[in-house]
């Protein structure tokens, strides 16, 4: 009789995990209780035990696939009786395939759909489609392949650039080997699931879950290592030869953003398998230091000879020129400018930055102060955080705060969602994570987009302040100038006069009069910089 397998619930607030390898293959015996496959989740890495005892004769979905709770995983006869099924092939060339990206993207696998797979497989090759970043996308533009034919390419390692409405991103190979052929050059725009270049494998075998995404890797021995410090003194045994590392994608990903050799986080997953919260807690506990050398002092770029040229908009410069165009008429502009003492918080920010970083593994910038300030005033004021659509205003039910990214290629919107719910130090994390993964195109395209408010901050350039153009739909967007030192003009409580060196900062408002009259937009102003002139709350 045969017993159905499925997706475990791992949690109350999971609703999906991906299975990272399959311990058994299709027709081998299994034990009652013995592991059947591996899982990761937003909260766990764990090994799902078997049910019962028999053969395993049917794999639903592959290696890297995510997967609902309570889907169908695979099916087990436990008299060894049945009809095997292997895993589900990759699609035919008609057939939709999924991302080139090793990662979940939009939507969760379904038992009818075609599973999640790096690539499209024949022997001893692997075609690399366009992925699909996001529901609504359906074409990219190669912008830039980062090698070349002939050129050796690592599993994970980027393989080309493209760009889409939201997002540009590096799509990572799925396999190691060598780039044959490239079938779309950069400037194209290629449909999504269409073939863009090929991959010969070294070893003739050319699955991309050769590999699977949760199974023990040798570390390299040129694996760039990360000291800890002095006064951790024992390390994990993971420096003896031959230790492999059991971990999940999402772990490499972090440890290779921070540059941390794996071998010296402990993990507590099962067989020692290093989880999500083993690298975070390993960032944050500040036990450890980058080994890579200082870098060289930075030459000013050479200027480049004026010439005359007609270069096509990029897809992102195309999307940005068209939002702009289309904001200005919509929402008539009105912008109201204040100067705010910022002198409290740049002592704070000298006095609690060091201990700030060792504790929570990032950099205190004035952000998150900003940020904090302004979510507490449009607490306060809600109609500066609505919209108007249709004649109606929408008054939305949390902050979702935009962080305006510069990048050398365009802006980007990344999104700090239900912002009014995060700490101080989950804010600064959250903002300093969206900043540095838009600038290294690593941003998922439902991190793009669904903002209520915007912050932008012409000041980096030295702005005194910016005159914004608002983010539709969004009612207002606030332009943060540059922090400059100021002889400024105190008078105390008795009316005296003293002039005094003091840190002071321009703020610019843009808001849509439709909407939100000057009245209500001095009144968030007001607030936005009491919160910030008194402040006077615990940072973490």
């Amino acid at each position: 009789m045969p017993t159905d397998v499925i997706m475990p619930q791992m949690g109350e607030s999971i609703v999906e995990g991906t299975i990272t390898k399959w311990l058994k293959k299709i027709g081998e015996p299994v034990e009652k209780d013995e592991p059947l496959f591996e899982i990761s989740t937003d909260k766990v890495d764990a090994e799902i035990p078997s049910p019962v005892k028999g053969v395993l004769v049917e794999i639903k979905f592959p290696e890297g696939a995510t997967v609902e709770i309570n889907t169908v995983v695979a099916v087990l006869a436990e008299n060894g009786t049945g009809t095997a099924k292997a895993p589900p092939a990759a699609p035919a060339a008609s057939e939709a395939a999924v991302p080139a990206v090793p990662a979940k993207t939009s939507g969760t696998a379904k038992p009818e759909a075609a599973p999640p797979a790096a690539a499209r497989v024949s022997t001893g090759a692997v075609e690399i489609v366009m992925p699909q970043m996001g529901e609504s996308i359906f074409e990219g533009s190669i912008t830039k392949w980062l090698k070349k034919i002939g050129d050796a390419v690592e599993r994970d390692e980027p393989l080309f650039e493209i760009s889409t409405d939201k997002v540009d991103a590096e799509i990572p190979s799925p396999v190691a080997g060598v780039l044959t052929e490239i079938k779309a050059g950069e400037g194209e725009t290629v449909q999504v699931n269409v073939v863009v270049a090929v991959i010969a494998t070294s070893d003739g075998s050319s699955s991309a879950g050769d590999r699977a995404f949760g199974a023990a890797e040798p570390v390299p021995a040129s694996a760039p290592v990360v000291a800890a410090e002095a006064n951790q003194s024992a390390l994990p045994t993971a420096v003896e030869a031959g230790w492999n590392i059991r971990s999940s994608p999402l772990v490499r990903k972090i440890a290779k953003e921070h540059n941390i050799d794996l071998r010296l986080v402990r993990g507590t997953g099962s067989s020692g398998r290093i989880n999500k919260d083993d690298i975070l807690q390993f960032i944050s506990s500040g036990g450890v230091k980058s080994a890579v050398a200082p870098k060289a002092p930075q030459v000013p770029a050479q200027p480049k000879a004026l010439t005359a040229e007609v270069v096509p908009l990029t897809k992102m410069r195309a999307i940005i020129a068209q939002r702009m165009v289309e904001s200005k008429p919509i929402s008539p502009h009105v912008h109201s400018v204040y100067k705010m003492d910022m002198t409290r918080i740049v002592r704070l920010r000298e006095r609690e930055k060091a201990g700030f970083e060792q504790r929570h593994g990032v950099k205190l910038t004035y952000m998150p102060f900003i940020a904090v300030a302004a979510i507490e005033a449009l607490r306060r004021y809600p109609i500066v955080n609505a919209s108007l659509i249709d004649n109606q205003i929408h008054y939305h039910a949390n902050i979702n705060l935009g962080i305006a990214v510069a990048l050398e290629w365009g802006l980007i919107v990344p999104t700090v969602r239900e912002a009014e719910k995060r700490s101080f130090a989950d804010l600064a994390r959250a903002i300093a994570d969206l900043a540095g993964r838009a600038r290294a195109k690593k941003l998922s395209p439902d991190e793009v987009g669904g903002s209520t408010f915007t912050l932008t901050n012409p000041g980096i350039f030295g702005d005194e302040f910016g005159v914004p153009i608002i983010n539709q739909p969004e009612a207002a967007i606030l332009a943060i100038g540059a922090l400059k030192k100021e002889p400024v003009v105190l008078t105390d409580a008795e009316g005296n006069d003293t002039i005094a060196i003091r840190s002071m900062q321009h703020f610019c408002l843009g808001f849509d009069h439709r909407l939100i009259d000057g009245a209500d937009a001095g009144r968030f102003m007001s607030e936005f910089k009491r919160q910030l002139e008194t402040w006077n709350r615990a940072i973490g």
